[in-house]
C-alpha cells in the first residue's frame, strides 16, 4: 500500500523541543502488529541504496564533528537497525539520538483497525540546534522522504 502524509502537531512528547516534523502512514493486513515489530521490519535490513547513502553521509559529516557512527551513538542501548531504541510499548516505539547539530526521534506507532488491518505511522521529529542543523536537514530532505516511504513499504 502507498504511504500517505499525516499532519503532526508540535510539541510532541517524544521530543518536546522539536521544531520540525513529518509523518507517513500505511495500512497492512497484519492484525496485532506491535510498534517494535513494525520498526524492526522497517529498519533491520535496509536496502543497499540506503546503506550507500548512509555511508556517504557518515563520511561527509565527520569533518564537522557530527556523529557518523551509529555504534557509538547506541553504545549500551538496545537498537533497531542502526537506531538506538529509547522506549517501546506495544503501540509506540521511539528511536533516535541527540547530536551537536540536531536531535531526532523516529516514532513508530501502530493502531489496530477493525478490518484485520493495522495502521502503521512513522513520524520523524527534529530539534535543530544551529544553522548547521538547518542546512543538514535541507540537504537530506529529498532522501529522507524516499527512505521513509521505502521503509514503510517493507512492513
Amino acid at each position: 500500500m502507498k504511504a500517505r502524509d499525516i499532519p503532526v502537531t508540535l510539541p510532541h512528547p517524544a521530543l518536546p523541543g522539536a521544531d520540525w516534523a513529518d509523518c507517513f502512514e500505511t495500512r497492512v493486513a497484519q492484525p496485532g502488529l506491535t510498534a517494535e515489530a513494525a520498526a524492526r521490519r522497517a529498519f533491520e535490513r535496509m536496502p543497499k541504496w540506503v546503506d550507500g547513502l548512509m555511508l556517504l553521509r557518515n563520511l561527509m559529516v565527520r569533518p564537522f564533528g557530527l556523529q557518523g557512527d551509529p555504534d557509538a551513538a547506541a553504545a549500551g542501548v538496545p537498537r533497531v537497525g542502526m537506531f538506538p531504541m529509547l522506549s517501546t510499548e506495544p503501540g509506540e516505539t521511539v528511536l533516535g539520538f541527540d547530536d551537536r547539530h540536531l536531535d531526532f526521534r523516529i516514532v513508530v506507532q501502530t493502531e489496530a483497525l477493525g478490518n484485520q488491518q493495522t495502521a502503521v505511522r512513522m513520524m520523524t521529529l527534529i530539534k535543530r540546534h544551529n544553522s548547521l542543523g538547518r542546512v543538514y536537514l535541507a540537504v537530506i530532505m529529498p532522501f529522507h522522504k524516499l527512505i521513509v516511504k521505502s521503509t514503510l513499504s517493507r512492513i
